[in-house]
């Protein structure tokens, strides 16, 4: 594209194209339900799970729902980039339209930033807490009739977590931790006491790119490092289940994993989204550029993220 080609609606265009092309990290619509919004903010209900069918003995033993609630507050997010007239005028290279394909793609991977906020603060901060009053990730979930449960896991409560080098496993200790904690997700009630993961079959275990490099192998090599079948591919093999594993940069991890099931109808975390990602200029013809010789291009949302099910994630640590 020439330097003269290099106005305003060129620039605008090409950002949109971009951000329609980039396609961003794929786990998040597996684990993240997508939510419009028309105000500040979105109350959701989480009202527990329909009673199982029992034997009619007498009369109708009718349940009601059990009224749980998350709110989440839409919040103002913006990227600006500013490019000097001088830099359009001169640029032959296309690195002004190098800077905007980075910026559509900066605003492209924003759901992934504030998704991962989330997985982090869910151990204990503050900001981490989901719509029974605890951590997401915590030790005495309870409701209804669940019973006490937890997805803050350990080699207490997973004995495959107890590895012989814990920020290093082998391929095959891996696998075992792996699906040792998958299992014990399986297990998770709901608020009638009813088995919430029974029929889950897509998993998606995620990590930082340093454990990943451990973990990636014991799920998708056909063998273990000494050559002994491969429990976890086995499984997936010959049983229908899906198991991916994702390097996620923003996760400083360094013997921990968290597990999210891919496949419920209610995912572990929501994104609410009340403005999408628009662009707004100072260009050309503009104050900024006639004051300050200058454009500015500013990429835009109203966008908020939130816990959903906690009961479809865990979060694991290796010792």
């Amino acid at each position: 594209m020439s330097a003269a080609s290099l106005g305003s609606r060129a620039i605008i265009g090409r950002f949109f194209a971009e951000l329609a092309a980039y396609i961003g990290a794929s786990w998040i619509p597996n684990i993240s339900m997508l939510f419009t919004s028309d105000q500040e903010s979105e109350t959701y209900k989480w009202l527990g799970q329909s009673p199982m069918l029992r034997e009619w003995i007498g009369g109708k033993n009718a349940k009601g729902l059990r009224d749980f609630g998350m709110t989440i507050t839409n919040k103002d997010f913006e990227a600006t980039l500013e490019v000097l007239r001088s830099e359009i005028r001169r640029d032959k290279t296309g690195q002004v339209m190098i800077r905007v394909a980075e910026l559509a793609k900066r605003a492209g991977g924003h759901w992934a930033k504030l998704l991962s906020t989330l997985i982090t603060n869910g151990t204990g901060d503050t900001s981490g807490n989901c719509y029974d009053g605890q951590y997401f990730f915590d030790s005495d979930h309870s409701e209804g009739d669940s019973g006490t449960q937890l997805n803050l896991l350990t080699n207490s409560q997973v004995g495959a977590l107890d590895v012989t080098t814990a920020t290093a496993p082998t391929q095959l200790e891996a696998a075992k931790a792996i699906l040792g904690v998958i299992g014990y997700m399986l297990a998770y009630k709901d608020d009638q006491g009813e088995p919430m993961n029974m029929d889950a079959k897509h998993f998606i275990v995620m990590t930082s790119p340093v454990l990943w490099q451990f973990l990636a192998p014991a799920v998708y090599s056909q063998r273990a490092g000494s050559g002994e079948t491969n429990p976890a591919r086995s499984i997936i093999d010959n049983s229908g289940f899906k198991i991916d594993v994702v390097a996620n940069p923003y996760l400083a991890y360094t013997t921990q994993f968290a597990t999210f099931r891919a496949d419920g109808g209610v995912k572990p975390f929501v994104c609410q989204e009340e403005v999408p990602i628009h662009m707004k200029v100072l260009g050309d013809g503009s104050d900024v550029e006639f004051l300050k010789a200058k454009h500015l291009y500013s990429a835009e949302a109203v966008r908020n993220v939130g816990y959903g099910y906690w009961q479809h994630a865990a979060h694991a640590t290796m010792s």
